[in-house]
């Protein structure tokens, strides 16, 4: 007779090793979700950082455009003749736009003014300031065309002479004059500021409509 004996299954787990094997299981399943758990709480934080970069970046390279004074500073500095021929350029600028602040900038307090019409000097730029007042009340739609300017700087003095062109209305009717101005400016802490200026006119040109000025209309305050 043949004998049989049990063989034991392959897939047979002692109670021990199974024991064991769930111990392990739970515990790398609480490590890993601890892990886990502490990666998915890290992400707002690394998202927060990564959006604040950008704005620190930013404001690091703009705080020393507020903070350093050199910054108002152009880098290549105008010689004085280009100033001088800035002021003129910004004073006739004023002067058509009759804009009296802006005009007084460009005038010393002491200015002597000399128009090309038979009356005495003016002294002062309160003075001066009335009588183109007055004057420009008088005026519609100027336009001064400034042309072969010379420029001369000794020191803390400059001489200017231009020709100019006016064109506009006086008293309601169409005029045109041109003629020459001499400025002699002063340098004061820096800004370029007119204290003579004196105006000579020649014949008028051309008006731009065929209408002949009228022989009352005077020429304006000195352009």
């Amino acid at each position: 007779m043949f004998r049989t004996r049990a063989v034991p299954r392959a897939d047979a787990i002692s109670p021990g090793w199974y024991a064991t094997s769930c111990a392990l299981t739970r515990r790398a399943a609480a490590v890993l979700g601890g892990t886990m758990i502490r990666r998915l709480l890290l992400i707002p934080i690394v998202l927060t950082l990564l959006a604040a970069w950008p704005a620190a970046a930013q404001k690091q390279k703009q705080a020393p455009l507020k903070d350093d004074p050199k910054n108002d500073t152009p880098l290549i500095q105008p010689t004085d003749e280009q100033a001088v021929d800035t002021a003129i350029t910004e004073m006739l600028g004023a002067w058509q736009i009759g804009d009296v602040n802006m005009l007084r900038k460009y005038f010393a307090d002491n200015v002597l003014v000399v128009s090309g019409m038979w009356e005495p000097p003016v002294m002062g730029l309160d003075k001066y300031i009335q009588a183109y007042q007055r004057q420009r009340e008088r005026v519609r739609g100027p336009q001064i065309t400034r042309s072969n300017t010379f420029i001369r700087v000794n020191g803390n003095v400059a001489w200017a002479v231009y020709q100019w062109t006016f064109i506009g209305e006086v008293d309601g009717q169409p005029a045109g004059y041109h003629g020459h101005t001499t400025l002699v400016f002063e340098k004061h802490d820096g800004k370029w500021l007119i204290i003579t200026n004196h105006t000579s006119y020649a014949n008028p040109p051309p008006t731009p409509t065929s209408s002949t000025p009228a022989p009352s209309a005077q020429p304006p305050a000195k352009p």
